[in-house]
């Protein structure tokens, strides 16, 4: 699936047009239906004004690639959230709906346990020693205010969950820290649920929670790790800028054409010279004869 693409069919395409005129030349394009921008977030081009204009450096972060996949587990998270927050929603308007009619909970539940008896005793069941039927006589036996302030708390727990799907949901850093805070307070309490019982729902939302703080103090660099915000505001600028220019060699590189290489004529091999016979070697010429010596007497006369 084409998550850019999908984005650009909700929000419309991202077009920028930068004042540095060969970046804006290089994202336009000249069409029969007029001048198209490039969109920064699926590459197409769209005939039209650009949506927004300025600097390169001041391009809007693009939500795509690795921002793209943050914002999907935000708002996953987020979606997360506000079911939780419904659900306790619910559990507090239960609660202060019980404190009303509490006497009356409390005469049917005194008459449904002895009627109930025949049938526990037939599944082999004592309802004496049951922990929901101990924990319903507990709950019906609590006086008022302490119900009301149960609900209270339990309004108060809905209330944070919605703020945490607001803040994550808009893709915010004060929910990002906001999230991190209020699921770190409630970790020991359910820690401490698992101690006295592990369950798939228990362990499973341990895991999540515990996911979800360690993804948002790593990746969004919370609290001043990796950085702080400085390294992480750093990062978002150079990523926005670095789309523009990539985005620019993009189609600058698609609009040159490849011009196909001609095969060059083979030249034909050239015949091989035929070889120089060798001069013959010169005779060697006789010796001269030595002269015969001269007598000494006749060296003497002359």
């Amino acid at each position: 699936m084409d998550w850019e693409l999908t984005a650009c069919g909700l929000r419309g395409h991202l077009t920028y047009a930068p004042t540095e005129s060969d970046l804006a030349a290089s994202l336009s394009a000249t069409t029969p239906a007029g001048k198209a921008w490039r969109c920064l977030r699926c590459g197409a081009f769209v005939v039209g004004t650009p949506r927004q204009t300025g600097p390169a450096d001041e391009a809007p972060i693009v939500v795509r690639g690795r921002a793209l996949r943050d914002a999907i587990i935000l708002r996953a998270l987020a979606v997360e959230r506000a079911v939780r927050g419904f659900v306790f929603l619910l559990v507090g308007g239960a609660i202060v709906s019980f404190v009303e009619y509490q006497g009356s909970f409390q005469e049917l539940l005194n008459r449904a346990i002895p009627a109930a008896r025949p049938l526990a005793q037939v599944l082999h069941v004592d309802l004496n020693t049951s922990r929901i039927i101990a924990d319903l006589r507990t709950f019906a036996q609590e006086r008022s205010a302490t119900l009301v302030l149960v609900a209270i708390a339990v309004f108060g727990y809905a209330l944070i969950q919605f703020v945490e799907a607001v803040g994550l949901w808009r893709l915010k850093r004060w929910g990002e820290y906001f999230s991190v805070v209020a699921t770190s307070v409630f970790l020991p309490f359910e820690i401490y649920e698992l101690t006295e019982k592990i369950t798939v729902v228990r362990a499973g939302a341990l895991v999540v929670n515990v996911a979800a703080v360690l993804y948002l103090l790593l990746s969004k660099r919370l609290f001043g790790l990796r950085g702080g915000r400085r390294a992480y505001e750093a990062a978002r600028e150079y990523e926005s800028l670095l789309q523009v220019e990539a985005a620019a060699e993009v189609t600058v590189a698609a609009r040159q054409p490849t011009q196909p290489t001609q095969p060059q004529p083979a030249r034909p091999a050239q015949p091989a010279e035929p070889a120089q016979p060798a001069e013959p070697a010169q005779a060697a010429q006789p010796a001269q004869p030595a002269q015969p010596a001269q007598p000494a007497h006749a060296q003497e006369t002359q």
